[in-house]
């Protein structure tokens, strides 16, 4: 997807399909899991970018 109101879209298609199917548990803890998924590709991209800046100003 090119836009980002085609993946914003998408996403929130996803959501509601996923959220149709679980039961509020259940919900709950993929939420939970989907934002420390989130969170460990953040600071592993965070951690890439600083070691790429290290390695070019050196």
């Amino acid at each position: 997807m090119e836009d980002a109101l085609g993946l914003t879209t998408a996403l929130n298609t996803l959501a509601v399909t996923v959220a149709c199917r679980l039961e509020d548990e259940e919900l709950a803890l993929l939420a939970a899991s989907l934002v420390q998924l989130g969170d460990t590709l953040a600071t592993i991209a965070t951690q890439r970018a600083l070691e790429k800046r290290c390695q070019r100003e050196s």
